[in-house]
């Protein structure tokens, strides 16, 4: 019986001894499971601050495209603009050019008996120069129109009349020899006086619009020539008729432009 009773007993020990390993067993189990569970609540709040991260970046990236997008199109709307008014300007000018070489043209054919020591018909700067010689034009000192000169000057008129969209500059020009002339004070005088007398002729005798036309006086300061020699003190020596196309395309497209800008 005693046999019996410690036998139990010794079977209570281990039955004890084994729950109590079960138990430990669990829990390491459970102190794992719950390391996991923490080290999974950190990774997923981690992925959540992530995720929350590139949101805002894609947000911060969309509001860049959008600006960026509109940047691009105002851009864009300011090359188109930028083209077709350089376009436009082209096109004028592309006019102008027309319309000189076609100046040039009936003048030259105007003045084609002309000798052409005494008459050059050309294109500079854009402008159409008539050049005439003051052999031509005037007796040395003088300021007074000589009658050989009206045929010239009568087929320049019909020129320009036949142009009544341009403008005229009449240019006197020297040499730089001192003028010795009664009521003459200087070359600018000279030079001044000369380019009112053909005005007043192309005005009073062949009917130029005097509204066209204007008067300058350069002395000897825009040579053609060397005024160190006869032959070039001889081309400065000239009344240049300057024929000029109308600005007023040119200043309405710069001032769209302008406004546009």
């Amino acid at each position: 019986m005693k046999n019996t009773y410690f036998l139990l007993f010794l079977l209570a020990i281990g039955l004890s001894s084994c729950n109590q390993g079960k138990v430990k067993e669990l829990e390491v189990k459970l102190n794992s499971s719950e390391e996991q569970r923490e080290m999974l609540t950190t990774q997923l709040e981690s992925v959540q601050r992530t995720n929350g991260d590139l949101l805002a970046r894609m947000e911060d990236l969309s509001v860049i495209s959008k600006e960026g997008a509109t940047s691009i199109r105002e851009s864009l709307q300011s090359i188109s603009g930028q083209t077709s008014y350089i376009t436009e300007l082209n096109r004028s000018i592309a006019r102008k050019d027309s319309l000189n070489m076609a100046l040039v043209m009936n003048l030259k054919r105007s003045l084609d008996n002309i000798n052409d020591d005494d008459v050059q018909v050309e294109v500079r700067g854009g402008k159409v120069h008539v050049s005439i010689s003051d052999n031509l034009l005037f007796a040395s000192g003088s300021a007074r129109v000589n009658a050989a000169a009206n045929k010239v000057l009568q087929k320049v008129g019909l020129v320009l009349n036949d142009h009544r969209d341009l403008n005229i500059i009449v240019e006197g020009h020297t040499d730089n020899v001192p003028v010795r002339a009664n009521g003459i004070a200087d070359n600018w005088d000279l030079s001044a006086k000369r380019a009112t007398a053909v005005v007043r002729t192309l005005v009073n005798q062949y009917q130029v619009d005097p509204a066209r036309l204007s008067a300058a006086g350069r002395a000897e300061y825009d040579p053609r020539g060397d005024n160190s020699t006869p032959q070039g003190r001889a081309r400065n020596r000239r009344t240049e008729i300057v024929i000029t196309p109308s600005l007023d395309e040119f200043f309405d497209l710069a001032k769209q432009q302008g406004m546009q800008g």
